[in-house]
């Protein structure tokens, strides 16, 4: 049984459900520090993450009653990561609402499940494999080394230095002005992260951090 004495409600979580996507979620939060109470109904799939997660049992979360042997009331998220059985997740959101849970993430795997799991109590619902296919759709199709991009047609790309800014300090080459990007920060071999300012000099060879309207920052990717 989980010692309640060790959890720490402001970061404490509980995910549910061991599959590929939870068991990436809970062991980057113990990576980074946090509490984490993982969840599985599987007994096998518990006993194979027993040696990497230190907090993981076995136990049917479609069930309000192992939930509260659990004190899962006492944790301040929780991700219900049940993507292929709908009356599952549904059923387990419904139980975490229950107990009181403030902030509850749920992955889903249509906009119908998504829906669903919003009316029912979910803070947060996310498409993990719609969300990487257009990220993956992005480069592809461009020159970026990575991208994200959130909502409102905003996104952010990592890519090379065009050949156009090289030498140049950001405020003598006008990338803003002239591409209508804004260029965060940059990153050179062997160096640390640095901020990008107006006076920055960008030399060959750098990667860019840039942000800006997502068509934007796609065609000045373009450019390298």
């Amino acid at each position: 049984m989980l010692d309640k004495t060790l959890l720490r409600p402001s970061d404490s979580v509980l995910v549910i459900g061991l599959g590929r996507f939870g068991t990436a979620v809970a062991q980057t939060l113990v990576d980074s520090g946090h509490e984490v109470l993982a969840i599985d109904a599987d007994d096998a799939n518990v006993q194979a993450l027993s040696a990497t997660l230190p907090h993981v049992v076995q136990a049917d979360a479609t069930q309000i009653e192992p939930l509260k042997q659990l004190a899962a009331n006492e944790f301040a998220h929780a991700v219900v990561s049940i993507g292929t059985d709908l009356e599952a997740s549904v059923l387990t959101v419904m139980n975490l609402t229950q107990l009181g849970i403030k902030d509850i993430w749920v992955k889903a795997t249509t906009p119908q499940h998504g829906r669903i799991a919003e009316r029912i109590g979910a803070h947060h619902v996310i498409y993990p494999e719609a969300d990487m296919g257009a990220r993956v759709a992005h480069l592809v199709t461009g020159k970026m080394l990575d991208f994200i991009e959130f909502e409102d047609g905003f996104g952010i790309a990592k890519t090379r230095a065009p050949a156009e800014t090289h030498n140049k300090a950001l405020s003598e080459s006008n990338v803003r002005q002239r591409h209508g990007v804004t260029v965060v920060g940059i990153k050179r071999r062997h160096e640390d992260f640095i901020y990008a300012k107006a006076d920055t000099v960008v030399k060959p060879g750098d990667l860019l951090i840039v942000s800006g309207p997502t068509d934007k920052v796609e065609r000045f990717s373009a450019r390298v």
